[in-house]
C-alpha cells in the first residue's frame, strides 16, 4: 500500500481582483481559486492534510515524501491546463465556459420520459430541435436505460433505436454525443454521424470499445461507475460501500484515464465525469458534489450528469422524476462554480437559463476593477 496525493481547489472565487490577484485560474475557465489543500492519504484514511497558496506551495510540496513529489507537480500542472476546444463535426465546443449537453433518450423504459421519444420519431425530432434552439450544445442520444434494475438491451436493439436519432439531430447540424457501452453501437452510431462516445462503463464493458474509440480518432467520456471497475460493466450500480468515495473515484478515473492514454486515445479527446448516481449514496453524492473543484487534478475536461437523479428526490420528499426541475439547476449550478465545463441535462432551457445569468455575474466579476483597490483605513 503506496500513499496516495490529492490536490484539492478550496477557496473559490469570482474573479481574481476579488482577492487582490492572489488567484490561480482553474482549467483555463471561469472559476478561480485561492487557497488549496494538498492532501496525504494512506488507505483511503488521511495521513496529512496543508492548506497553502500558489505563493507557497512550492514549499509545501518540498515536504512532501519524495515520491510523491512528481505526482504533485503533475497535479499542479493540471489544474491549471487550459483545455482546447471539442471538434465535433462542424461544431466547435468551446471548453472555456460551461457547455450544456440535451438529453435525447430513445428508449422504453427511462426513468425520465417512459419511452415518449422512442414511440414518437416525430416528437424526438421536435425535442431535439427543442433543445438546440435553447442552447444546447451537444445532444447526447442514448437507446439503453442505465436506470438501477434495467434490462440488459440487445446490440441489435439498441442500434435501431439510436441511428435514426443521430441521423435525424446530424441533419439538424447537432453536435452529437452517443451514450453507450458497446461497440457495435459505437460503430454503427459513428457510421451515422455521431462525433462522441459517452461510456458509462469507462470503456470497460466491451474489450472492443477502447481500440475502436483510438481508432476512429473521437473524443470519448469515460464515466466512473463501480460495477464497471470489477464487473466489466455488467452491473453499473453495484457497489459493497466506499472507505472515501471521493479518493476512490479520483483514483478510478486516473486508472481509466490512464487506460485509454495507453490505448492510444490522445489527451485532449478524454472527458472525464464521476458518476454521480452510478452505485452511491446519496451521502456519497453529496460528498462528491462538494469534492467536484478536486476533479480537476487529473488534467481533463469534465463533464457532470445530476439532471433529475434520485438524489434529488431523496431529498425533496421523494419528489419524482417530472418534479425535479429545482434541485437539477441547482446540482448544474453546482458543476459551474466547480468548473465543470460539460453539464449533461433533460431540462435544456432552464439550465442555459441559469448559465447565461451565472455566466453574466462572472463577466461583471472580471470587469469589477474596483475590487483591487486597497479598502480605506
Amino acid at each position: 500500500m503506496s500513499h496516495r496525493l490529492y490536490l484539492q481547489p478550496l477557496t473559490l472565487a469570482a474573479s481574481p481582483q476579488a482577492v487582490a490577484g492572489d488567484a490561480v485560474r482553474i482549467a483555463g475557465g471561469l472559476v478561480y481559486a485561492r487557497e488549496f489543500a494538498v492532501i496525504v492519504a494512506l488507505g483511503g484514511e488521511v495521513v496529512s492534510r496543508v492548506l497553502t497558496t500558489a505563493a507557497t506551495m512550492a514549499e509545501v510540496f518540498a515536504r512532501l515524501p519524495d515520491e510523491l513529489g512528481a505526482e504533485a507537480e503533475a497535479q499542479w500542472a493540471a489544474l491549471r491546463r487550459a483545455h482546447p476546444a471539442l471538434q465535433l463535426g462542424e461544431r466547435t465546443i468551446r471548453l472555456d465556459s460551461p457547455q450544456v449537453m440535451g438529453i435525447l433518450n430513445v428508449t422504453p423504459d427511462s426513468f425520465s420520459d417512459g419511452g415518449r421519444f422512442l414511440d414518437d420519431p416525430e416528437e424526438a425530432r421536435r425535442h431535439a430541435a427543442g433543445m438546440l434552439e435553447a442552447g444546447a450544445a451537444i445532444v447526447d442520444i442514448g437507446g439503453e436505460s442505465t436506470r438501477p434494475g434495467a434490462a440488459a438491451v440487445w446490440e441489435g436493439d439498441e442500434i435501431a433505436r439510436v441511428v435514426p436519432a443521430i441521423e435525424a439531430c446530424v441533419a439538424m447540424g447537432a453536435a452529437v454525443s452517443l451514450d453507450t457501452r458497446r461497440s457495435a453501437v459505437m460503430a454503427a452510431g459513428l457510421d451515422a454521424g455521431a462525433q462522441l462516445v459517452n461510456d458509462v462503463s469507462a470503456l470497460r464493458h466491451d474489450q472492443r470499445s477502447l481500440e475502436l474509440v483510438a481508432a476512429r480518432g473521437v473524443p470519448v467520456v469515460l464515466m466512473h461507475a463501480p460495477g464497471a471497475a470489477d464487473s466489466g460493466g455488467a452491473d453499473l450500480h453495484r457497489h459493497s460501500g466506499y472507505g472515501n468515495v471521493v479518493f476512490e473515484v479520483f483514483d478510478a478515473l486516473r486508472a481509466a484515464r490512464d487506460r485509454a492514454l495507453a490505448g492510444g486515445i490522445a489527451r485532449e479527446r478524454i472527458v472525464l465525469d464521476p458518476g454521480l448516481g452510478f452505485g452511491k449514496s446519496v451521502a456519497d453524492n453529496l460528498a462528491l458534489i462538494n469534492a467536484l473543484p478536486l476533479f480537476h487534478a487529473l488534467g481533463q475536461p469534465l463533464l457532470m450528469g445530476a439532471s433529475r437523479k434520485r438524489m434529488i428526490g431523496a431529498l425533496s420528499h421523494e419528489a419524482p422524476a417530472h418534479r425535479r426541475l429545482g434541485g437539477s439547476v441547482a446540482l448544474a449550478l453546482a458543476g459551474m462554480v466547480a468548473g465543470f465545463q460539460l453539464i449533461r441535462v433533460h431540462d435544456v432551457f432552464e439550465t442555459v437559463q441559469a448559465r447565461n445569468v451565472w455566466r453574466g455575474m462572472r463577466d461583471a466579476a472580471l470587469t469589477d476593477f474596483a475590487a483591487l483597490e486597497e479598502p480605506s483605513r
